[in-house]
């Protein structure tokens, strides 16, 4: 069996960002919910997962260019890169 090598976003990570506040800075500005948060590896922004109304996340990820988000739910250990669709663990 084949190991997956890790995508050039992901591998040119150095360090963790994390969510500075659990909350979505979009859905807080229209009054929205979500239900998951992620955090962008390249700004820091949070923003909602695709399973919220707004997917705010990925509408982050596409319109800015920046590939990879770290899941900012308590007990989630994972980054994701929406160019590449991978995942890894940490």
């Amino acid at each position: 069996m084949s190991q997956q090598s890790i995508c050039s976003h992901l591998a040119a990570l150095t360090e963790i960002r994390t969510a500075k506040e659990h909350v979505c800075e979009e859905c807080i500005k229209t009054g929205d919910s979500w239900v998951h948060l992620r955090t962008c590896q390249t700004c820091g922004t949070t923003l909602c997962c695709d399973s919220s109304p707004n997917k705010h996340a990925s509408k982050h990820a596409h319109a800015s260019g920046h590939p990879v988000v770290v899941s900012s739910e308590p007990g989630e250990r994972w980054l994701w890169c929406f160019v590449d669709e991978q995942m890894v663990t940490y």
